[in-house]
């Protein structure tokens, strides 16, 4: 009862509080509503992909250790506390201290049952919910097994380090937190019941008190001895500074190992020292307290300064001869963490700088340049694909590859699925109905083989038409000109080219038993009904009320667009759906679009990693994966994550009509894949016997892979430990070739050819590097896709190698003088970008293609590929196709002048020839002065009368915005400009 000016107040009524409580119900409901509506939605998601058993296994284990650290750490503390409240003192001394505690103690005593239990459940709340989410490293220290790998110094297995360390040292962790807080609270107890003083007479401490604080410090110095013990195998994690490397060094195997040793030991003694003589021989604090000084001065003597005076004195000195065999564990470790262990390095002599004479006619060379550019071409696919405003292919377009139909060879395509655009939808097309359900899929994968360009620069479609099989020319006709087919190119035609789920459909739909918008027919018949199983069915009023609170929309129960057939799509891009189904996986930042059995499936490659392999490189994967790019925004961003361990586990699939996801094993020898299969029942992924073949055809070697070991094999290909010391030869990745000033480094690009020994053309993943800080080529290295395996390579050139690098020949090429004149009239008419610069080994030297896209200032302009630059040694060009290209590089080499010539190629008047070619001074013969009326020759007026229209016509083409014609109106301009320079040098000759 509450008083106030000594009259009693009357408590709360029955019925206020029972609305207290009702009110406080509701508040807590809300707070939970949105954490309850997510789960029930996500336990359907799960249950509709077929992956329930990923759903509850990590709900169980979050759970499972939510509820034993929590409960167990609250229990251990509340202990304590409680333990510290039996045995306090039931007579204290008076004194000022405890006269000024007397109040604290009147407010918790009558009720420190409800104080203890309040102080164990905040804490064990902190604890669960830290644990909880360590459920990784839980799963993987029960389920871990064996990597056929031992650090080479304790010759502990590397399972150890990948699966039971991070558990262990986290339970540490916990240890030490729980020891440290009962510490602290049983202290904080003692001294509040007086059974700790700082003031008064006999005894500052009572023997119970003493005791039980006693047993807590030898408990916490235990810990600190076990955590030396494993300080000694984490020493093969640590960063190395000196050498930059990660694993013991020199100073750790000598110094610190037995350092860490020596105090394990040390703490062992001092733990028992502090139980026995504060409770048995002297029981007092003095001589414990000197226990932990020594364990203190010799953790700081022996665990720092001994080891840093072995650094600097011993070690310093003569570093190179000391780290010798720790650097070679590194790269043992690196190379076998990475798998770069099996890297083939392929001696490439670049020494031919000449032409060959063959090239012009090597047909295999000829299909091996790649003409389409995958991060130019969206645009282009756009405005000739797209038929509505509301389809678009995304930023980046993917390069696959297929038989061909007679099954003799391979032919790669630039490929993108047509898919729904919410740039491109109006603002009526954005209403709810419209953007949720009517506009709800794409149609069609659109292909066009990479190597061949018609029709002025277009890509030559073969696939992912919208009309009927009529419809679909054996031809295609543009502006009225007819465009050759190959017909020994397959249309990649699929059965149910619907398109539900892609990398652009980032947002929900419903969909069935309404009509969608399907494609343009010429019958008016454009609409569709899903049939599909992908999505939740939504057509009770209870998952009506679910969804409308999950999307918090509320048309999911007042529009008719949800009806009892409805179904619910979302978590609709590829990524994000492997991400949710396997949420220990790192998914690739590129999954790309192919045809298999008839129907468009995405595949997405995924990668096991760990943090803690010994002696291994640990490196960032967002950093190590960025390029150009994933700068532009065309490619996802892989997260911020530190690994020393990573091996392409798993390809992934995902259907693009029903959203099936399917896990097919890639490396039969993971570890870290074994064990999450484990965690999860067994059978997660589809073991890689049978994964069909027809699928197995598509795969290629990862980007994001591929870039982390392009990186670490910069330096690590260097196997002898005193040359990888030096760094002399290290290699790095040259920047962008068309802006070297850019920060982003040049992405490696996918070509179908025949490098040197290979046997036939191989679609593979290839990047060119360079010597550090410097600009000529240091080597190519490829990566490829053959027989189930990827197989790493890299061709290296020699370290005197005279080559040019990327960046390097991309300026020779675009400075020469007759291509810098032609580029410079085409920017000051269109807009002009560079595509892949290509480097591919050939006949000992080095060819280099670079497209160059036009796209000219008109509103509805889109780039197409007008000309080729290449390069083989000394020689450039720059060309109209690669036919021409070729063969001009060849001429060039048997000493004939390039077709568009550079101004110092023109003949010279005989006394500005170089010395070596001026002719011996005679007398020259006198000659007579021209009549007034001469008049040119007649050659001459016609150059010129030429040049003057062809001048006119390029004008009017570039005012037109007609890009055919503008190329058109170039070459001819070019041609006549040529025969006019020859038309005067032979009249100054006359």
């Amino acid at each position: 009862m509450v008083v106030r000016e000594g009259r009693p107040l009357p408590g709360l009524s029955r019925r206020a509080k029972a609305t207290i409580g009702v009110v406080t119900g509701v508040i807590v409901l809300f707070m939970l509503l949105g954490t309850i509506v997510d789960l029930w939605t996500d336990i359907l998601w799960y249950r509709e992909v077929e992956f329930t058993q990923v759903f509850t296994g990590v709900l169980f284990a979050r759970a499972g250790l939510f509820a034993a650290f929590g409960v167990g750490m609250a229990l251990i503390v509340a202990l304590n506390l409680w333990l510290a409240f039996r045995l306090r003192p039931l007579l204290r001394p008076h004194s000022p201290e405890q006269a000024s505690l007397e109040r604290y103690r009147m407010l918790l005593t009558p009720r420190i049952g409800l104080w203890i239990a309040l102080v164990g459940g905040v804490v064990g709340l902190f604890a669960g919910l830290t644990a909880q989410g360590r459920w990784p490293d839980w799963m993987l220290f029960r389920h871990g097994g064996e990597f056929n790998w031992s650090d080479p110094q304790l010759g502990v297995n590397a399972g150890f380090y990948v699966f039971q360390y991070p558990f262990i040292r986290f339970l540490l962790g916990v240890g030490f937190a729980v020891v440290v807080l009962s510490l602290i609270g049983a202290l904080a107890m003692y001294y509040l019941y007086g059974a700790v003083r700082l003031q008064g007479v006999g005894d500052r401490i009572t023997t119970a008190a003493r005791a039980h604080l006693s047993i807590l410090v030898a408990s916490f110095i235990g810990l600190k001895a076990v955590a030396y013990w494993l300080d000694r195998r984490s020493l093969m994690l640590e960063y190395n500074e000196p050498i930059g490397l990660y694993g013991a060094g020199s100073s750790g195997v000598n110094a610190m190992l037995g350092a860490k040793e020596m105090l394990m030991w040390i703490a062992i003694i001092v733990a028992v020292a502090v139980l026995v003589f504060a409770n048995a021989v002297f029981r007092n604090l003095t001589y414990p307290g000197a226990s932990l000084a020594l364990l203190v001065l010799a953790a700081v003597v022996i665990g720092g300064i001994y080891p840093w005076g072995v650094q600097t004195f011993d070690v310093n000195p003569t570093l190179r001869d000391k780290e010798e065999p720790y650097i070679e564990r590194s790269i043992e470790a690196t190379r076998y963490a990475f798998g770069l262990d099996n890297t083939e390095m392929t001696p490439y002599p670049g020494t031919n700088e000449t032409p060959p004479e063959e090239m012009a006619d090597d047909e295999t060379l000829r299909s091996a340049i790649r003409l389409l550019d995958p991060e130019i071409l969206p645009q282009t696919y756009t405005q000739l694909q797209q038929v509505r405003g509301f389809y678009g292919f995304g930023e980046k377009l993917d390069v696959v590859r297929y038989n061909d139909a007679d099954g003799e060879g391979v032919t790669d395509y630039v490929v993108g699925l047509r898919q729904i655009s919410d740039d491109g939808l109006t603002d009526q097309q954005r209403q709810w109905q419209n953007r949720h359900s009517y506009y709800s899929h794409g149609y069609g994968m659109v292909a066009a083989p990479a190597a061949e360009i018609v029709c002025n620069g277009r890509p030559f479609f073969v696939s992912g038409f919208l009309g009927t099989a009529d419809e679909e020319a054996a031809e295609q006709v543009i502006d009225g000109d007819r465009c050759r087919r190959f017909s020994d190119l397959p249309e990649l035609s699929a059965d149910q080219p619907r398109v539900y789920y892609g990398d652009e459909m980032n947002d929900y739909v419903v969909v069935g038993g309404r009509d969608e918008f399907d494609r343009p027919t010429a019958t008016g018949d454009d609409t569709y009904v899903y049939t599909g199983d992908g999505g939740v069915d939504v057509g009770s009023f209870g998952r009506k009320l679910l969804y409308a609170i999950h999307f918090r929309e509320t048309n999911f129960i007042l529009s008719e667009v949800v009806n009892p057939e409805s179904r619910v799509l979302y978590d609709r891009e590829p990524r994000t759906r492997v991400e949710k189904v396997a949420p220990f996986l790192t998914v690739d930042g590129d999954p790309y679009p192919v045809v298999v059995d008839g129907r468009i499936v995405w595949i997405v490659d995924a990668y096991t990693t760990a943090e803690t392999f010994p002696y291994s490189q640990r490196i960032n994967l967002q950093q190590e994966t960025t390029d150009a790019q994933v700068g532009e925004g065309t490619v996802a961003q892989l997260a911020q994550e530190d690994v020393s361990y990573m091996r392409n586990a798993v390809k992934a699939t995902v259907d693009a009509y029903d959203g099936t996801v399917t896990l097919y094993e890639f490396d039969e020898e993971d570890p870290v894949l074994d064990a999450w299969n484990s965690a999860f029942g067994g059978d997660l992924v589809v073991p890689k016997a049978e994964t069909p073949p027809e699928l197995m055809e598509h795969f290629r070697y990862p980007q994001d892979m591929f870039k982390v070991q392009r990186n670490l094999l910069q330096r690590f290909y260097v196997e002898n430990p005193g040359e990888f010391f030096a760094g002399t030869d290290f290699w790095e990745v040259p920047n962008t070739p068309a802006n070297p000033d850019s920060p982003f480094v040049q992405p490696p690009y996918y070509l179908l050819t025949q490098f040197p020994g290979q046997d036939e053309p191989t679609f593979q993943l290839t990047s060119a590097v360079s010597p550090v800080d410097r600009l000529n080529l240091a080597a190519v290295i490829s990566g490829a896709y053959n027989d189930g395996e990827l197989q790493l390579e890299a061709w290296q050139l020699p370290d005197d190698t005279r080559i040019p690098g990327p960046v390097q020949v991309h300026q020779d090429m675009t400075n020469a003088a007759h291509i810098r004149e032609r580029i410079t009239l085409l920017e000051g008419s269109a807009r002009v970008t560079y595509g892949n610069l290509l480097s591919l080994p050939y006949e000992d030297g080095m060819l280099y293609i670079e497209p160059v896209y036009v796209q000219t200032t008109a509103a509805e302009a889109f780039p197409l590929m007008q000309l080729v630059l290449m390069s083989y040694g000394e020689y450039v060009t720059l060309s109209s196709s690669v036919e021409e290209g070729l063969e001009d590089l060849v001429e060039q080499g048997r000493g004939q002048a390039p077709t568009l010539p550079d101004d110092e190629d023109l003949p010279l008047p005989e006394d500005e020839a170089p010395p070596e070619q001026q002719a011996p001074p005679t007398d020259p013969p006198a000659q007579e002065p021209p009549p007034d009326d001469a008049q040119p020759p007649a050659d001459l007026e016609e150059a010129q009368a030429r040049m003057e229209a062809a001048e006119e016509e390029l004008v009017d083409a570039y005012q037109s915005g007609d890009l055919n014609r503008l190329a058109t109106a170039l070459e001819e301009w070019s041609e006549a400009r040529d025969e006019l320079q020859q038309a005067e040098g032979q009249a100054g000759e006359d």
